[in-house]
């Protein structure tokens, strides 16, 4: 029987029993929709976080408390307090020949806490102490007001700038700008406004309310630690000879002898983008293989409702053997018939994949996410590819079994 042929009864046998058939590619459906989805929302959210660090910009180096593998995160990723970086540990930096590539740098120390403005409040809003070199080191721009001085951080004024998002929260649209509201029990001055600055991973720049670095340790949080330090590199070049410099002047400041005994990690954003890189590609093919197990089910599921179509075509195996079909005839009737129902069960789940990939991206984009659409070739072709596979192995026991009955007692089966 031409393969022709084979497509075209294949066909009218699945549209015979349409409920059986949809059934029978279920699994598979679902199997191939959920690779396809996750492997989709994978790449869309890799790309977010590696936009979103890169938009930082790439002359960035961050430094952490608290030791790690140079390919992990360090401890204070996780939450874990670690108090080993503290103001001074700045000031050695930029003044330090062994960094003189360091243009700008601020140590940083977050807390969250109950913001008020006339009896409305934001709720537990967070802010960040950091030095008045902020704006050099992230390059923010303002929609109105100014950043604070050094005077003003030395001399722990309360004074804020506040991020676009919490300008609209509080305010209401109104200007904001010297105006008072309360973070705790402390009334701050509004001098600032930023430009909407987005999300960068999980945290919305324009949520923050930044506040001079020694005012939110003395006044707010009771601490001399930092949470981080955070310089810029004259230029991208420089970022290794930066790195090891910083390295070599905190050991000298926190005595110690070797690189097994650090207490602090650092980072630049190539490292970040890289270790990001890893980290959602693993988690991405591990959900994969994970959803890839129902494609089992499926290819199941496909062998148990070939096995009923052998049972049901008795009679007609039994007809075309008399008349001199071979075995090899039969296996691939039955064979190309099952590739039939997987293929067409391929291309639904690849569909359902992406729309519903669609939609998530279209959610995420209405929450502020700047969401990349992503349904890569490689993908499609894995799930194709899988799905074929799925379809020879389950398919082969059933087209076997039909190829070898006997024709008289096929003819004779009621």
């Amino acid at each position: 029987m031409e393969v022709r042929n084979i497509f075209k009864l294949s066909l009218s046998n699945l549209r015979a029993n349409p409920l059986r058939s949809f059934l029978t590619m279920l699994g598979l459906i679902i199997g191939i929709g959920s690779v396809v989805l996750i492997i989709s929302l994978g790449a869309g959210a890799q790309a977010l976080i590696i936009s979103q660090v890169n938009s930082l910009g790439s002359n960035l180096v961050g430094v952490l408390p608290g030791a790690s593998d140079e390919k992990g995160p360090p401890a204070s990723v996780f939450g874990i307090q670690v108090k080993t970086l503290v103001n001074d540990d700045v000031k050695a930096l930029l003044n330090d020949s062994r960094t003189q590539h360091l243009v700008a740098a601020s140590g940083y120390a977050q807390g969250k806490a109950p913001m008020v403005y006339d009896n409305q409040e934001l709720g537990a809003g967070t802010f960040m102490g950091v030095e008045a070199s902020y704006p050099e080191v992230e390059n923010v721009k303002f929609k109105a007001g100014r950043f604070f001085t050094r005077e003003e951080d030395a001399g722990l004024a309360r004074v804020a700038v506040v991020g676009y998002r919490v300008a609209q929260d509080l305010w209401a649209g109104d200007d904001p700008l010297g105006k008072t509201f309360k973070i705790k029990r402390e009334l701050f001055r509004v001098i600032g406004v930023l430009e909407p600055r987005g999300r960068v991973g999980f945290s919305n720049l324009d949520n923050y309310v930044f506040i001079p670095l020694n005012t939110a340790q003395k006044i707010l949080l009771g601490q001399r630690h930092l949470s981080l330090i955070r310089g810029r590199v004259d230029k991208a070049e420089n970022i290794e000879i930066t790195v090891a410099g910083i390295k070599e002047v905190l050991r000298d400041r926190h005595n110690i002898s070797s690189a097994e005994e650090d207490d602090f990690s650092v980072r630049n954003a190539a490292d970040a983008v890289e270790l990001l890189r890893t980290v959602t590609d693993a988690f991405k093919f591990f959900l994969a293989a994970i959803a890839a197990i129902s494609l089992l089910v499926g290819g199941i599921g496909i062998m148990n409702i070939m096995l009923v179509a052998v049972t049901e075509r008795y009679r007609e195996i039994g007809l075309r053997k008399a008349v001199g079909a071979k075995q090899a005839n039969i296996q691939n009737q039955f064979l190309l018939e099952t590739l039939v129902v997987t293929g067409i069960g391929s291309v639904i789940g690849i569909l359902g994949g992406a729309a519903i990939s669609g939609l998530v991206t279209i959610i995420a984009r209405a929450l502020g996410y700047d969401w990349v659409f992503i349904v890569s070739w490689s993908s499609i072709i894995l799930a194709v590819s899988v799905g074929l596979i799925i379809g020879l192995l389950f398919g082969f026991y059933p087209a076997r079994r039909a190829a070898k009955l006997d024709p008289i007692t096929a003819l004779r089966y009621e």
